[in-house]
């Protein structure tokens, strides 16, 4: 049985969202949610290869933050039902649901098996991850299909 998520959990959670309210974060999120619609590896590549652009330092950014959420609740810093709550966690999701489908080529040509790992292991490794992500992931796929019409 999960444990209750405690108070310490409700301000770790809040400390979370305060920090996706920093100025650059927003940027980076707003780009990711908005106009980083990969149809493919390449695509990722394109971003993930370009250092010193804007995109590139966004794509660090979105992935290394979301990374390190998943961490704290991997290794139970965070109470894992409290985070796999829509509304605190569900961006996770569809940061991971967006390269998803690429995420083995990716890992391939970045020479990093490890790339968005613990992101994976906290959407897969429960009933509730698990259904949350297969919902977001439909949303995504469908999403990105609009998006490659209009390319």
């Amino acid at each position: 049985m999960p444990k209750k998520p405690t108070a310490a959990d409700a301000q770790l959670a809040m400390q979370l969202y305060d920090l996706r309210r920093e100025t650059e974060i927003r940027k980076a999120r707003n780009w990711y949610g908005t106009e980083f619609w990969p149809q493919s590896a390449d695509d990722y590549m394109k971003v993930a290869g370009a250092f010193g652009t804007q995109e590139n330092a966004w794509l660090r950014q979105i992935s290394g933050y979301w990374d390190m959420a998943a961490v704290l609740v991997l290794h139970g810093t965070l109470n894992e039902d409290l985070f796999l709550e829509p509304g605190i966690g569900g961006e996770m999701f569809f940061t991971l649901a967006k390269i998803h489908p690429f995420l083995k080529d990716i890992r391939e040509r970045m020479n990093s098996p490890r790339a968005y790992a613990n992101m994976e292991k906290l959407a897969t490794r429960s009933k509730k991850g698990r259904e949350l992500f297969a919902m977001i992931k439909g949303r995504v796929d469908n999403m990105r299909k609009t998006y490659a019409k209009k390319s």
